[in-house]
């Protein structure tokens, strides 16, 4: 077994521009920017395997937070040591952190993001088309036996028919995958004929160790300073405007939130939603919802709607502050004590999950969530087409049956026309990520300003 010598396994700034154009196309929520890395780490760059960025991803679907962020700081680790993870976590938020910041104080000055919202809906279908490639590409490649296909298609009935909560159905997968690897180890095989193709071999190979060893000092240092660098912030404004103080309130809410939001944002959306508008008043419900369809709209994590959350409750409610130099505080604060977990919990386990990457039982479990991951990605991919095709959706129930169905009278034409023209771009033509986003952004900013209905 080989090890990475050194922490650049590329030159940082090839990396940084990497990472830069990454962020840029980070839109339709988890799976869309899933499919945005794997595409372009794996398949286009070739910097890593397939195998070892499903291990590093089903890493972090066990942790709280946004797990596209994770990967992104475990894969940056991996390419270029601690500063590539710090680096590459901090792209992939920021443009979406300055861009919903921006529609904050839009929201807040004019009351209607209209416009700005129909212009980013039209990148909508160009992600649709994207992630329902990924998740081929992916399925193709990790699912190398009828027994993972079926834990694949059980991941996804059980999410998107019976709504089983997310941890629940990693756990189950990972039990399922150790089970099978005592019991039938050949079922628990990557499909070997698809995991590569012709191209060149990745420049992290499967074999290749990581040069961080997994150390107590090391895991020490870093545990401390990450919870130093986490607290800071909060210390710092309970002193200078109090412990009653909004922005205390928020930097423990939502540092509070940060560690319990498994399953992606939308597990702890409605918590975050109800204690915010009914408990706090930091603003409505109608303001609630007009954000989150801003978060969605925007490229980064979904939960970076607690950014407007905590701008427009700032806002309204801004002490001796100026309102709006403190719904930009607010915004800053909130973003931090959000963020900064993934850092920390990357940075300190990820030496050690690499160490284990080749313990066969571990690996077997793992090979049982990367299979619920393809249903997992797969269910996120029919929601996100769902909520792109139709303006409004409904829940229907009939005992353990739980479907969100769209409403058809709000079926939206132009939306469909778009993810047409993507899906031919994408799997017809192979037009790269960045220029079918940019074709689908530049033909819904027409349709938006012809005022047709685009989102």
């Amino acid at each position: 077994m080989s090890e990475v010598a050194t922490g650049e396994v590329v030159p940082l700034r090839t990396a940084v521009r990497a990472w830069f154009l990454i962020s840029l196309q980070t839109f339709g929520g988890p799976a869309g920017q899933i499919a945005v890395m794997q595409r372009t780490l794996v398949e286009e760059k070739r910097w890593i395997s397939q195998q070892r960025f499903l291990h590093a991803l089903n890493y972090c679907m066990l942790l709280p937070g946004p797990e596209a962020q994770q990967l992104a700081i475990y894969v940056g680790w991996l390419l270029n040591g601690r500063r590539g993870g710090i680096i590459a976590g901090t792209l992939f938020v920021l443009p979406g952190m300055l861009a919903l910041l921006a529609l904050s104080a839009i929201y807040v000055a004019f009351g209607d993001t209209t416009v700005v919202a129909a212009i980013f809906a039209g990148l909508a279908p160009a992600v649709v088309a994207i992630v329902a490639q990924a998740v081929w590409r992916v399925g193709r490649r990790s699912l190398g036996h009828p027994a993972l296909i079926t834990m694949a298609a059980v991941a996804f009935v059980a999410l998107a028919l019976f709504a089983v909560p997310f941890p629940v159905v990693i756990i189950a997968a990972a039990v399922l995958g150790w089970l099978l690897g005592r019991t039938k180890p050949h079922l628990m095989r990557a499909n070997a004929k698809n995991a590569t193709d012709d191209g060149p071999p990745p420049l992290i190979s499967d074999d290749a160790l990581h040069h961080e060893k997994p150390k107590l000092a090391r895991s020490a240092r870093i545990l401390v300073i990450g919870v130093l660098l986490w607290a800071a912030p909060v210390v710092a404004v309970a002193l200078f405007t109090g412990v009653g103080g909004i922005f205390t309130d928020q930097a423990l809410f939502f540092s509070g939130t940060a560690l319990v939001t498994f399953g992606g944002a939308y597990a702890v959306l409605a918590f975050v939603a109800q204690r915010a508008v009914e408990v706090y008043g930091w603003l409505s419900a109608g303001d609630m919802v007009r954000g989150l369809a801003l978060a969605e709209s925007t490229p980064g994590p979904l939960i970076m709607v607690v950014q407007f959350v905590a701008f427009l409750g700032a806002y309204h409610h801004p002490g001796a502050l100026d309102p709006w130099v403190a719904g930009v505080l607010a915004s800053l604060l909130t973003t931090w004590v959000t963020f900064v977990p993934c850092f920390l919990f990357i940075l300190l386990g990820a030496p050690y999950v690499e160490r284990l990457r080749h313990n066969r039982t571990l690996s077997a479990a793992l090979t049982g969530i990367t299979s619920a991951v393809v249903g997992v990605i797969a269910n996120l991919a029919l929601y996100f087409a769902l909520h792109t095709l139709f303006a409004q959706t409904r829940l229907w129930s009939a005992g353990p049956l739980h479907l969100t169905l769209p409403a058809l009278d709000t079926f939206r034409p132009v939306a469909a026309v778009l993810t047409v023209l993507a899906l031919v771009l994408v799997f017809g033509l192979r037009w790269p990520m960045l220029r079918v986003l940019l074709v689908c952004a530049a033909l819904g900013a027409v349709a938006a300003f012809a005022g047709l209905p685009v989102g």
